[in-house]
């Protein structure tokens, strides 16, 4: 009697349990590599935005950008960064940007919503452990619940 050639239904059923094995080992370390990078994509996005403030606020300083007396020198909005303000010291009246874009809290469930509405704002008139919003921006954070890997929450970047 001649053997057949082929597989044998429990040589078929182990590959299949230690392909499922491996599998489910490898979910965990990919919802964690996503959450790694939207970490590290909200770094880069505060850093920007931070940045540009104090671009804004180093330019109203420098008596470059129109300001009330009575205002602090930081942008009235988000928006005022992008869209740039009129450079009072040129002659031809040239805008300054400080930002390209408003970088989205990657940790924002609706897509929907306007990257500047995202962040949460702080005007410098409010306290640091209860931050809001007010006549200027002069901080952002994040609106998102949850903790890092680190433990720190997102919102104490």
């Amino acid at each position: 009697m001649k053997r057949s050639r082929g597989f044998t239904l429990i040589e078929l059923v182990i590959t299949v349990a230690i392909v499922a094995l491996i599998a489910g080992a490898a979910m965990p370390f990919t919802e964690l590599t996503v959450r790694r990078a939207k970490e590290q994509e909200l770094h880069a996005a505060l850093r920007d935005i931070r940045t540009a403030i104090d671009a804004y606020k180093a330019a109203a300083d420098a008596g470059r950008v129109e300001r009330d007396v009575d205002a602090t020198g930081y942008p009235p909005t988000l928006d005022a960064l992008f869209s740039g303000v009129e450079d009072i010291t040129s002659p031809d009246k040239k805008m300054i940007y400080f930002i390209r874009r408003i970088p989205r809290d990657p940790f924002f469930p609706d897509g929907t919503v306007p990257a500047s509405e995202t962040w949460g704002l702080r005007s410098y008139a409010s306290p640091p452990d209860d931050p809001a919003p007010g006549d200027d921006v002069y901080d952002v954070y994040s609106l998102a619940s949850g903790a890092s890997l680190n433990g720190s929450p997102y919102r104490e970047w």
